[in-house]
């Protein structure tokens, strides 16, 4: 009986260490796969180019209250009619967006009551620089907040108010 009990224990921990390295392998497949698939990273001189021709400019900062260890955004990021950029990071991340928001928000709950009111401008594919075409048709004065969101897992990532 003791020896049946010692194998059933031996199955039990070898499954649930089996399952924890499975678990671990997907979490850190999800949050590898976008910096592995990213394209090239814009060089400074395109995102200054760009940041030249903006209209306004605002901060992505560490220290907004939606922020995290894994949330994050800084830099310097240019608004203007026909693109914004950012010189900086933000954290690596599955199927981001940015939006142009009517008012500064800093956490994802502020956010989503003014979803419905935001522009969605485009997705961003690197994390070191990035520079997003604004659609035909999108007023940039219009708004006062540009945002990074994580649609697939409904994240904010970071925001700068840019007038």
């Amino acid at each position: 009986m003791r020896q049946r009990e010692g194998v059933m224990k031996k199955i039990m921990l070898l499954t649930a260490s089996h399952l924890a390295v499975l678990l671990a392998g997907f979490v850190l497949g999800i949050y590898l796969l976008p910096i592995l698939t990213a394209p090239v990273t814009p060089s400074a001189a395109q995102v200054q180019a760009v940041a030249g021709q903006s209209d306004f400019k605002g901060s992505f900062r560490r220290d907004l209250a939606g922020s995290d260890l894994l949330h994050w955004g800084e830099g310097e990021v240019s608004v203007g009619r026909h693109a914004i950029a950012l010189m900086g990071k933000i954290a690596p991340g599955p199927d981001y967006k940015l939006y142009l928001v009517p008012e500064f928000v800093e956490n994802e709950a502020q956010f989503l009551q003014l979803k419905s009111r935001s522009q969605r401008v485009g997705d961003i594919k690197t994390f070191e620089n990035f520079i997003v075409t604004v659609p035909d048709g999108v007023d940039v004065a219009q708004y006062t907040t540009v945002l990074v969101w994580c649609e697939t897992f409904s994240e904010f990532i970071s925001a700068a108010k840019y007038r």
